[in-house]
């Protein structure tokens, strides 16, 4: 079920009133919760929930024998156990082929002609999600930062909490975990906010991603037939695609959390106004870049290691996180290159530098701010051409036409009005950059101003949103 479709606006008020009629039975609530998550998964297909359930119970299971084992090798058999078995599952649904394709080739390569048989697998929807979340929570208990629940309906709701079910964010136990096994009570303010981020997603999805997609689809799927000016509309439109298609579905997340009583974890904060590509991993994707922080990083010795393991250390985690968003060889490219910008600001301890909020309290940034994140905004938009290129051929192609005597040429698409549109998501960000999201606007005193607000957002998505009920881009992954 996508958060962008007709269902979906039928869904959740179905939910949110049969949620609220037993506030004060929380367990009843967690059992409509469980109920409601596996009916939103199974609207894509039924099958898929068995895996859903599987992996669920292998680690709620798991996790209980690791806590009552009192020696040291059974608490790592049992964690073993479920990580094999999870990135077993992960492994064989996300990346059988993908494997398989490419010994092909490189046998082919060699001189033989092998007969690689491949089997068409069906990626389960969030299966990287939930596998994670999961994973998380029997690491904790191994590391004995947690306890196990016992309660196996609280435990399925943590992982399957359909609001971050499919593209997350990817949640901690610590986080999500106590907030399931305590009553919640109504709040209105929590609900009013959760509608307004839930607005502002579904503008930077159905106004900003979808009409990016129309170009960029166009674009790069016959890239080889345009110029490198166009080609250079083409990846800043994707830029933006992939940050309101993906963001878009953050704010969605956690605005429909919100209406339920439960905090989740933020996943974005505003990252094309970094000011370097350290700042830029800390502002995208927050929950998945923390969770390879602490659940690979810090076990490889992080950085209290020598600068050479440092930079080992660096280079595995954006290769592994290239390779978790894909089973292609692009992806594994956009993590390499990322790894290379984060580079030199490791080496000079610099990585660190710009934790706070860019021209804080501040209308404008100053001339060295705003040179600051134009560069790490181009960076980016290059890295992301390998994101979204078909093979590496395509990628380096699709730069070398770039960087040719046609850059220079008149572009084929200058889709104005978008780019009107983008200016309009770029200004409101920037005015609301301390603040959660960009309709967090609850402190404006006159009552009329904020619904003006509200009515223009409202507006812009009836007016140009398309209503195609689009997938989101991290289904994918």
């Amino acid at each position: 079920m996508l958060f962008n479709s007709i269902e979906f606006a039928i869904f959740l008020p179905i939910v949110f009133t049969l949620y609220w009629l037993f506030q004060k039975k929380y367990k009843v609530q967690n059992f409509l919760l469980l109920f409601s998550s596996y009916v939103f998964y199974g609207w894509w297909d039924v099958r898929f929930l068995c895996l859903l359930v599987f992996s669920t119970f292998l680690d709620y299971y798991t996790g209980l024998k690791i806590d009552k084992a009192e020696k040291q090798h059974f608490r790592k058999m049992w964690l073993l156990i479920s990580v094999c078995i999870n990135l077993g599952f992960l492994g064989f649904f996300k990346y059988y082929n993908f494997f398989a394709e490419s010994f092909a080739t490189l046998l082919t390569q060699m001189g033989f002609h092998p007969d690689i048989w491949t089997i068409k697998v069906i990626l389960p929807v969030g299966i990287s999600f939930y596998t994670f979340h999961g994973l998380s929570y029997v690491f904790d208990i191994y590391n004995r930062k947690i306890k196990p629940t016992e309660n196996f309906i609280d435990y399925s709701v943590f992982v399957s909490f359909f609001p971050l079910l499919v593209a997350g964010p990817i949640e901690r136990a610590t986080h999500l975990l106590p907030q399931v096994e305590k009553p919640r009570t109504f709040d209105y303010g929590k609900a009013a906010d959760g509608m307004r981020q839930i607005l502002w997603g579904l503008f930077k999805k159905m106004v900003i991603a979808d009409n990016c997609a129309e170009y960029v689809n166009k674009i790069f799927n016959h890239s080889g037939s345009y110029s490198g000016s166009t080609l250079v509309i083409g990846a800043i439109l994707f830029t933006f695609q992939i940050y309101g298609d993906f963001s878009g579905y953050s704010d969605i997340a956690l605005g429909t959390a919100r209406l339920l009583g439960f905090e989740l974890l933020r996943n974005f904060a505003f990252p094309y106004f970094s000011r370097d590509i350290a700042e830029f991993w800390r502002r995208w994707h927050i929950s998945l870049s923390s969770w390879f922080r602490d659940y690979l990083y810090y076990p490889l010795g992080g950085s209290r290691v020598s600068k050479a393991k440092v930079v080992r250390n660096t280079f595995i985690i954006f290769l592994v996180s290239g390779f978790w968003h894909g089973a292609n060889w692009t992806f594994v490219a956009w993590g390499g290159l990322n790894a290379i910008y984060f580079l030199p600001l490791l080496l000079t301890d610099k990585n660190r530098n710009h934790i706070d909020i860019v021209a804080k309290g501040k209308i404008f940034p100053s001339v060295q701010e705003a040179l600051r994140i134009l560069v790490t905004f181009s960076l980016t938009v290059l890295a992301w051409i390998f994101f979204r290129s078909a093979n590496i051929s395509q990628a380096f192609s699709y730069i070398g036409t770039i960087f040719s005597k046609s850059l220079f040429t008149h572009p084929q698409f200058i889709p104005l009005s978008l780019f009107g549109l983008i200016g309009v998501l770029v200004v409101a960000e920037w005015m609301q950059r301390e603040k959660k999201h960009a309709l967090e606007i609850e402190g404006i005193k006159y009552l009329p101003v904020r619904w003006a607000i509200y009515s223009i957002v409202i507006l812009s998505i009836l007016s140009f949103g398309l209503f195609k009920e689009n997938s989101f881009i991290y289904f994918q992954f």
